[in-house]
C-alpha cells in the first residue's frame, strides 16, 4: 500500500513528519511517499542514517516546491497552490499513484484539496471529519470535528451515516449505537437543527439511540456522536485541554503527599495507561468522510509518533474500502428519501 505525506504539513514539519515517515517505514512494508521540497525532506532523512539503514525503508520522495502555511485561507491557497505539497498529496491520490494521503497541515486545505481534486462520493450533501475520542470503556467516533460548522438536519443525518459505517467496518463495532448531541436527552430538547435532525435519524437505517448530552461522550453512551463541525471541534479542543489538565492535577497530587510520592513506582504503570488512552498521538489522525478517496487529517501539533498512527489509520481506512462502502450507503439513503418524498 501507498500512502502520500503532506511533509510540510503540521507544526513541526518537516521534521515530526519525516520521523513519523521513517517509523512507519520501520514498522511495516507499506510505502510513505514524502511530497514536499526535496532539499529539506532529504536533509531531515540524514538526521536519522545514523540509527536507522535509511536504504531499507520503503520511502520515497515527490517534489512539491510550495506550501500552504497553517494561517491561509483554504479554498484560495488550494487554488493558487497547485504544485504545494498538500494538493500533490491529494493528485497523487485521483491519479492512483498512491492509495490515501496524510496531512497534519491546515485542515481546513486538506478538506479543500480532497474536494478539488477527488471530489464528493455521489449524493454526499458535504463531507465531515470523523475522529477518534477517548471514553470510559474504550473510544467512540465524534463527527463533525470542524469541516461544517452550519449545518442542516441532512447534514447531520448523512454523517450519522458515514460515521456509523466507519465504526462498523474501520473500528470493527457490529450495530454502533449512534447518538445526537443536544442539551437534553428528551425529543424536545434543542435547536431548530437538531430537532429537525432527531425526526430524520428515528427513520434512518442505523442504530439510534436518541439524544446525548455533552456528559454522556466520555460515559460511553455512544459508539458514535454526531453534532456541527463548531460543537465538535469545541468537544475535541476541551476534551484535550481537560486531560492535559487532569494530567498535570496527578502529578501536583503526587508531588504534595510524600505518602503517595514514595508509592509512584507502584501507580507508575496505571498513570502509563491513563496518559495512553487520553494521548491523541495514539489515534494519529480522523478521515475525511464523503469524499471519493481516503484522506487523513491529523493534528497540527502531531510528533513522530502521531504522524506514524495517522499513516497507519490511512491504511487500515483503506484496507476496509470505506469509500466504496459509504457510497453504497449513501445511494440507498439517497433511494430511500426520494421514494419517501
Amino acid at each position: 500500500m501507498i500512502i502520500a505525506l503532506d511533509a510540510m504539513g503540521g507544526d513541526f514539519a518537516p521534521g515530526s513528519t519525516v520521523e513519523g515517515a521513517v517509523f512507519a517505514a520501520k514498522e511495516s512494508e507499506h510505502k510513505v511517499v514524502l511530497v514536499g521540497p526535496e532539499r529539506l525532506i532529504c536533509k531531515e532523512l540524514l538526521k536519522h542514517s545514523k540509527r536507522y539503514d535509511l536504504t531499507s525503508l520503503n520511502i520515497d520522495i515527490v517534489e512539491a516546491p510550495e506550501i500552504i502555511a497553517m494561517d491561509e485561507h483554504p479554498v484560495k491557497a488550494v487554488r493558487k497552490k497547485k504544485k504545494s505539497s498538500l494538493c500533490v498529496c491529494a493528485q497523487l491520490v485521483r491519479d492512483g499513484k498512491a492509495d490515501a494521503f496524510v496531512s497534519l497541515g491546515n485542515s481546513g486545505a486538506a478538506m479543500a484539496a480532497a474536494l478539488f481534486y477527488l471530489k464528493r462520493i455521489e449524493g454526499v450533501l458535504r463531507p465531515a471529519i470523523s475522529t477518534t475520542f477517548p471514553t470510559v470503556n474504550g473510544s467512540c467516533i465524534i463527527a463533525d470535528i470542524g469541516a461544517n460548522v452550519d449545518c442542516t438536519p441532512e447534514y447531520l443525518l448523512q454523517f450519522g451515516i458515514m460515521s456509523s459505517l466507519f465504526c462498523e467496518k474501520v473500528v470493527g463495532i457490529d450495530r454502533p449505537r449512534v447518538g445526537l448531541v443536544s442539551i437534553g436527552e428528551e425529543p424536545i430538547k434543542g435547536n431548530k437543527v437538531t430537532l429537525a435532525a432527531f425526526e430524520l435519524f428515528k427513520k434512518a437505517d442505523i442504530n439510534f439511540i436518541g439524544n446525548i448530552e455533552g456528559r454522556d461522550i466520555p460515559r460511553a453512551k455512544a459508539d458514535v456522536v454526531i453534532c456541527d463541525g463548531f460543537a465538535g471541534n469545541i468537544i475535541l479542543k476541551f476534551g484535550e485541554g481537560l486531560a492535559e489538565m487532569m494530567l498535570k492535577l496527578v502529578r501536583k497530587g503526587l508531588r504534595q503527599h510524600p505518602v503517595a510520592w514514595a508509592s509512584l513506582p507502584f501507580l507508575w504503570s496505571a498513570i502509563k495507561d491513563l496518559r495512553r488512552k487520553v494521548d491523541y498521538s495514539e489515534f494519529g489522525g480522523a478521515p475525511l468522510l464523503g469524499v471519493n478517496g481516503i484522506c487523513i487529517i491529523g493534528h497540527g501539533s502531531s510528533n513522530g509518533k502521531a504522524v506514524k498512527n495517522a499513516i497507519f489509520a490511512g491504511v487500515k481506512t483503506v484496507k476496509h474500502d470505506l469509500a466504496i462502502e459509504i457510497k453504497k450507503a449513501i445511494a440507498r439513503y439517497s433511494k430511500e428519501s426520494s421514494g419517501h418524498g
